[in-house]
């Protein structure tokens, strides 16, 4: 019987570039179904910074953010960047009038004044950023304790909560200013996202450098937990020889996760959402998953350790 030409299908040859990268794609889609996490009710707070920009600094909150949501962790985004590109990712409203985290830092409000449910996710909650931001750093200056501002209200809000949440994320301007030093007097862990690119390892030599003087004089506990590759373009010698770099200097924190250059990546904030609702099965998309999975799973592992001393 001849075959319609709707009926007619098309398939790659198997040792096709391609081919061999839509099998993997499928393989790791399987893997991600497959995988489980039981979050503990431990808070951990994340700091997603890098003082150089253009890295994909906000666009690895907002993801990993929603990914963790989907692994059944109930997560909070701080979003501490005027620009308010977390908020917009996220679904947020934060136009000049929204309560926001401006009137946390600078003002009277507690961070349940102004938090907002996101449409993303049941899980995923956000502290959006607005234009007056843009002032905050000079306004916080003669503010008493200025620099733990945040880590104060974040506190306070945390006791209050009923349920805990499993992880909070704060996003960071691209500078080592107030906003950014609350942030570090806030948080546990450092999540750094590195392009991999010529000057990454110089970006972080001088931000591992300003980490240990905020552990010095602000808060011991800080630590860089996670350093991602993003922006990763495989078919070039550059990126892998700064991964394998990068690996060799930080072979515990690094991520196994590598995220690719990707357009949907790109396209999902003018969308109002992140790239995991906006086109999950994509590869940007499930190398985030992926991230998320791990960041998890380290945290698990972490807590294991502890247990056992």
């Amino acid at each position: 019987m001849k075959q319609s030409e709707d009926e007619t299908t098309f398939s790659l040859p198997d040792d096709t570039p391609l081919a061999r990268e839509l099998a993997d794609l499928s393989a790791r889609k399987r893997r991600l179904a497959d995988s489980t996490v039981q979050f503990t009710g431990r808070t951990r707070v994340m700091t997603v910074s890098n003082q150089k920009g253009g890295v994909g600094k906000t666009t690895t909150t907002v993801n990993v953010a929603s990914a963790l949501a989907a692994l059944g962790a109930r997560v909070l985004v701080i979003d501490l960047d005027p620009q308010g590109n977390a908020s917009t990712a996220l679904g947020i409203p934060h136009t000049a009038d929204t309560a926001s985290i401006y009137d946390v830092l600078v003002g009277d409000s507690s961070i349940a004044d102004v938090v907002q449910s996101s449409p993303e996710h049941e899980n995923l909650f956000c502290v959006p950023s607005t234009i007056h931001l843009a002032g905050a750093e000079v306004e916080l200056v003669s503010q008493v304790a200025r620099e733990h501002r945040l880590r104060t209200a974040l506190t306070e809000f945390r006791e209050a909560q009923e349920r805990p949440f499993d992880f909070v994320l704060i996003d960071c301007p691209p500078s080592l200013g107030l906003l950014t030093i609350n942030a570090f007097a806030a948080t546990d862990e450092v999540l750094l996202p590195i392009q991999a690119e010529y000057y990454a390892l110089e970006g972080l030599s001088q931000l591992l450098g300003n980490i240990r003087m905020i552990q010095k004089h602000l808060n011991p506990q800080i630590r860089v937990s996670s350093i991602l590759l993003t922006m990763f373009d495989a078919r070039t010698r550059l990126a892998q020889q700064v991964a394998d770099e990068v690996r060799t200097h930080f072979p515990e924190e690094t991520l196994q996760a590598v995220i690719p250059r990707s357009v949907r990546v790109s396209e999902a904030p003018s969308f109002g959402q992140t790239v995991i609702t906006y086109d999950g099965g994509s590869a940007g998309a499930v190398a985030y998953k992926e991230a998320a999975l791990e960041i998890a799973r380290r945290g698990l592992k972490t807590d294991n350790d502890k247990g056992a001393h």
